[in-house]
This record gives C-alpha cells, structure tokens and sequence, in this order.
C-alpha cells in the first residue's frame, strides 16, 4: 500500500507559480510511475503531467507543456509539480497517483492505483 499526500495548493494571481508536493508514505516510490491530474468543478479529472520513476522519463497534457515541470526527488520519495505561467483555467484540485509499473509513465485514470486526497489550486486573473 501506497498513501500519497499532496500539499503545496493556494490562490495565485494570473501569471504566478505554484509548486505541488506529494509525499508518500509505506512504500518506497522506486518501483513505481507518478502523475498529476486535476478535476475543475463539473468536468472530469484529467490527465496533466506523468514520469516513471526509474527512467525520470516524462509526458504533459498539451494545456500545460512549456508552463508545467513535473519532478520527483529519490532521496525524499516526493514527486513535485512546479506550475509557471499559471492561467486561470489551471484552477482545480490537483491529485497525485501512483502506478505499480515504475517503468514507463501513464497517462489516463484508470491505469492508476493508489489516489492522494487533493489539493486545490485556485487562480485569479
């Protein structure tokens, strides 16, 4: 078992940066594929950003390649989501997941196992 814990969520004005966090916890993330989704009000979660954990190779949703950086840290078994450029639009609450498969990177929700509780993101304009 995997818990993920995201923090890092807030207001920011149009143009600003966020910097998200998911710590996990029981397991190391060694053997395991991380990803960023988030879920406006009334839509459906959607993919953004995913890296395999062994390679660091990643992929973005299109809405967020150039602006969004996604990262993990070995040492600190953590994966971040460094935002730029934030757009109003980017407001959501963001989620981690992890993947049993560290050996590539996924990109839809359903290829994801274990599920942090959120954290909101909210930008003005």
């Amino acid at each position: 078992q995997v818990q993920l814990v995201e923090s890092g969520g807030g207001l920011v004005q149009a143009g600003g940066s966020l910097e998200l966090s998911c710590a996990a916890s029981g397991r190391s993330l060694s053997s395991y594929a991380m990803g960023w989704f988030r879920q406006a009000p009334g839509k459906e979660r959607e993919f953004v950003a995913a890296i395999s954990w062994s390679s660091g190779d990643t992929s973005y949703a299109d809405s967020v390649k150039g602006r969004f950086t996604i990262s993990r840290d070995k040492a600190k078994n953590t994966v971040y989501l460094q935002m730029n450029s934030l757009k109003p639009e980017d407001t959501a609450v963001y989620y981690c997941a992890a993947n049993g498969d560290g050996s590539y990177y996924y990109r839809h929700v359903f290829q994801y196992d274990y599920w942090g509780q959120g954290t909101q993101v909210t930008v003005s304009s």
